[in-house]
């Protein structure tokens, strides 16, 4: 769910009543179109981290707790539970029974969710603001001590099997990109592995796995708590270190190594969808190491290349050569290219007719590719690749009820401890040169480092369909 964003409709209204109010002789006047985020951050003794972002503009608050445990943030033999643990949440803690969490929030008109994403697993309420105590004690309610017995394990364990069944061995293009193309693309157990779950792991869970899963990492040593919205910053310390800092920390949280080493040669495989209507395409390329130089540079050739109807890639495969209704691509498939850690796959993927070839869409997104490998990209295309996504940015901010802004403060302080940084995103993009995007395009964007995956429809060999994420 997104909304128009509340900063861009007041900016407007009030550059129409400049221009009314100005002399038809006289020039325009300018609007500063910067913004600035209040960030007030700290760390509780157990290890907390803690956001503060204050904003008056509705009588609402919002508040994320942020995990860092993910999709391939888990160890061995326990693929899925980062996931699982995303329902286990939900099912009762010390002082709160099955689902009162849930009626906390939607008795007050609030909403709630939780998501798992590639280096985390978050939780979060907006509520009116005069629920902010509530929703605090909730949460460290169970951050303290998660309900965790055989009855709620048997019961999510169910859950997520059918989830799994439902969503991607049942469903047409399921998993498709998102959940294929790391397995393929990526050689690091821990970036290439089911990240839904293999079945009889989840079976073979034991109750003091679950407990043992869950005393390493949701403990507040390795979460970070944001808050947004209506509220005052003094009260708001005074609730999280009541709640909170009594929580005692965790156990040291086993370090994964998440690196990818180098790509050197193109892959490509194929798989059977006997549900798919028609065929499909996906490639990816490894991404430049977050918050690097060529980090911000890809940021950009992201949004020249597949990025909205101006894209290079729209104009090719859609406009041009009409081998497709549409084309989507990101640095992120499960969340934004600000809000992961680790390695990462710009993916583009696209559905198309059983008449058009493969091999002719990548013939034609080769060239559009090679383009801006051998060819400077003009101040006109980087200016509107820098609004394009300085209005994403800000979109995603507002999204939800301001719940993005929550989102990229809690990733910012659990990833880079530094949430403040939320405010330099745009100076970041300011300072790329089309020089850097034409190195950062010779290296990334560069075949080798390409993986290519294919969707047949119809009946795999023997009359079964392929499984989602078999290589």
């Amino acid at each position: 769910m997104r909304r128009t964003s509340l900063w861009v409709g007041v900016t407007a209204i009030v550059a129409l009543a400049l221009t009314a109010c100005q002399p038809a002789d006289q020039p325009t006047a300018e609007l500063d179109t910067s913004f600035s985020v209040p960030v007030e951050y700290y760390t509780l003794d157990n290890g907390l981290r803690v956001v503060l972002s204050p904003d008056n503009t509705a009588p609402i608050v919002t508040v994320a707790v942020y995990y860092n445990v993910g999709l391939r943030l888990e160890p061995r033999d326990r693929t899925g539970f980062a996931h699982l643990f995303e329902h286990m949440m939900f099912q009762g803690s010390e002082n709160l029974g099955k689902m009162e969490f849930v009626r906390l929030v939607q008795e007050v008109g609030g909403v709630l969710n939780g998501s798992t994403r590639m280096d985390f697993t978050n939780y979060f309420e907006i509520v009116p603001a005069h629920k902010l105590e509530t929703m605090l004690w909730a949460e460290a309610d169970r951050m303290k001590g998660l309900a965790i017995t055989q009855e709620n394990l048997t019961n999510q364990q169910g859950v997520v099997s059918n989830e799994v069944k439902v969503n991607v061995l049942n469903q047409p293009y399921g998993g498709f990109p998102w959940l294929d193309m790391p397995q393929l693309a990526n050689t690091n157990w821990y970036n290439a592995h089911n990240f839904y779950g293999e079945l009889s792991d989840l079976e073979a869970a034991t109750l003091e796995d679950v407990q043992d899963f869950f005393d390493t990492f949701y403990a507040p040593n390795n979460a970070a708590l944001a808050v947004v919205g209506d509220f005052d910053p003094a009260e708001a310390r005074a609730w999280i270190e009541q709640y909170f800092g009594p929580i005692a920390a965790g156990p040291e949280v086993p370090e994964f190594d998440i690196s990818e080493p180098r790509q050197e040669e193109e892959k490509r495989s194929s798989k059977v969808d006997a549900l798919a209507p028609r065929p499909a395409l996906a490639f990816a390329y490894h991404t430049p190491e977050r918050n690097s130089p060529e980090y911000w540079a890809f940021g950009l050739i992201d949004q020249i290349l597949v990025q909205g109807e101006d894209s290079r890639l729209f104009q090719r495969l859609v406009q041009e050569d009409g081998f497709t209704a549409g084309v989507g691509g990101s640095m992120n498939d499960l969340g934004n290219m600000y809000n992961y850690a680790g390695p990462m796959l710009w993916t583009v993927s696209l559905y198309h007719d059983a008449d058009v070839s493969a091999d002719d869409i990548l013939a034609a997104a080769d060239e559009v590719v090679e383009r801006i490998r051998t060819e400077p990209v003009d101040e006109e295309t980087l200016a509107r690749a820098r609004t394009k996504l300085k209005s994403s940015l800000l979109n995603s901010m507002e999204g939800l009820f301001g719940f993005g802004r929550a989102d990229l403060l809690a990733s910012f302080a659990l990833f880079d401890d530094d949430p403040s940084r939320i405010n330099r995103i745009e100076d970041e993009f300011a300072a790329v040169t089309p020089e850097l995007i034409l190195q950062t395009a010779q290296e990334y964007l560069r075949p080798t480092n390409r993986t290519i995956l294919t969707v047949e429809p119809g009946a795999a060999e023997g009359g079964a369909a392929a499984g989602a994420g078999s290589r």
